[in-house]
């Protein structure tokens, strides 16, 4: 786990390209008042990060108050998919709060109306009706909710299993963490739910077999029979990873869901609108989940999140029994809808498939160079870079925080690697980068490789 946030500048190197702009020693000495008060005021998780103090963001940079610009590989934490300060959400967040409409709770509105509709509108059949919420963990707790309905539904209380995947990220609230598959983030639960169960998802990497008979051989290992299940909820690509499983793999499982009348659901969080290079990430494997879950790059804002399913399942919960207080927050809804319009417009998914083989090259070339770069997933302008001990393939987290604070210091922004213990940089660039600005990361990248790791031998 990352440990606090050191508060102690020291001297760097200073950095003066197109993209990149360091001019002061790191942290920088004049923000260390907001880090300290910061640290005296908030909860001690919320440390960790590289201490850059962000001021403004513009398109695919970030700048701080005292002359520092980076190149942002971070996109917040894949929210900025359309870029930061876009100025036409800046203005349809203004018009909006301008009109006098701030909040209205589950009250009808016309933005709402109009958000829910356009979401629709994007949708592959039989997905027609939305949920509109605020974060990726509320989304996911309304999915787990109408997975255990319908489990009621079709097979009484006995359908109740929901099945996810060893290393799955889908949130911090109680329901979300017990579906993830990260043992270490839910030992605080204790009573952990027995219909929550993992299987080994199929990376090629960290498992090796990615046959669809291991996902069948783990349940009945686990005592768990095909009617039992009500859903099995999986990342499009795992969060800490960027691995996709492989498409005969997922087409396979969505016979398995329907045959045994158990839904599937795309936790799309991280994956939609655009950052893999289709406008929804589950594309990719030619199948249409039962329900799908969307945050982050929803608004490149605001905080903003919605459910899409079919009919008949979003319908489940009666009226008046599933609502949220900031559902459709009119604000809210006017920042996606000016982001939609903005993906759609300037084709950011067909942008993010045209920069993903230059990516991909840029991270394959730093593998040839460094064994210690042992696996490399992603799609579109989503990438995972795990750091291993080559010759064991035992996760070096302590190298991927090594490499990501001195690519910090040189000027390319991302946060602290995710993944099996840490080991993972994680890549997701806002989707409106250039070419010769993937070309530079890359190369910042490599050069913080060589260094940290010089510094190992020497």
């Amino acid at each position: 786990m990352p440990a606090a946030t050191p508060l102690a500048p020291h001297p760097v190197p200073r950095v003066e390209t197109r993209f990149r702009r360091i001019v002061t020693e790191f942290p920088v000495p004049e923000s260390l008042p907001v880090l300290e008060q910061l640290q005296r005021c908030e909860i001690r998780a919320m440390q960790g990060q590289p201490p850059v103090v962000w001021d403004r963001a513009e398109g695919f940079q970030v700048y701080d108050r005292w002359g520092n610009m980076w190149l942002d590989w971070s996109s917040g934490v894949l929210i900025t998919n359309a870029g930061h300060g876009r100025r036409e959400i800046i203005d349809a967040i203004t018009r909006q709060a301008q009109h006098g409409l701030l909040t209205n709770y589950c009250f009808p509105s016309e933005i709402r109306a109009e958000l829910a509709a356009r979401l629709v509108s994007l949708l592959p059949p039989p997905l027609s009706k939305v949920f509109i919420l605020t974060t990726g963990s509320e989304t996911v707790e309304f999915a787990i909710k109408i997975a255990r309905m319908h489990g009621l539904r079709t097979g009484g209380r006995g359908k109740n299993v929901i099945v996810s995947f060893e290393k799955a990220f889908h949130g911090r609230t109680l329901g979300a963490q017990q579906a993830g598959g990260i043992p270490a983030l839910k030992e605080w639960i204790i009573h952990l739910d027995p219909g929550f169960v993992q299987v080994p998802f199929p990376d090629g990497y960290w498992t090796p077999d990615t046959s669809f008979e291991l996902f069948e051989k783990t349940l009945a290992e686990q005592g768990v029979a095909p009617r039992q299940v009500c859903a099995v909820m999986l990342e499009t690509y795992q969060g800490g990873t960027a691995a996709f499983a492989p498409v005969e793999y997922i087409r396979r499982l969505r016979e398995w869901c329907t045959g045994h009348e158990a839904l599937l659901i795309f936790d799309e969080v991280q994956a939609g609108f655009g950052r893999t290079g289709k406008l929804w990430g589950f594309e990719h494997y030619g199948v249409v989940p039962d329900l799908t879950t969307w945050g982050k790059g929803i608004s490149s804002s605001l905080p903003i999140a919605a459910v899409a399913g079919r009919a008949e399942l979003m319908d489940l919960p009666d009226p008046g029994s599933a609502s949220s207080t900031h559902t459709g927050n009119p604000v809210c809804c006017a920042a996606a809808l000016a982001n939609i319009d903005i993906i759609l417009r300037e084709d950011l998914a067909g942008n993010a498939a045209r920069l993903e083989p230059v990516l991909q090259e840029g991270l394959r070339a730093i593998q040839r160079e460094f064994p210690q770069a042992g696996f490399l997933a992603g799609k579109g302008l989503v990438a995972g870079l795990a750091c291993v001990d080559p010759q064991h393939r035992t996760p070096d987290g302590k190298l991927a925080h090594d490499v990501v604070w001195r690519a910090v210091e040189k000027g390319l922004l991302m946060f602290n690697p995710v993944g099996p213990q840490g080991c993972t940089i994680k890549i997701c660039p806002p989707l409106v980068i250039t070419e010769d600005a993937v070309r530079e990361g890359c190369e910042v990248l490599r050069e913080s490789f060589a260094e940290v790791l010089a510094e190992r031998r020497g």
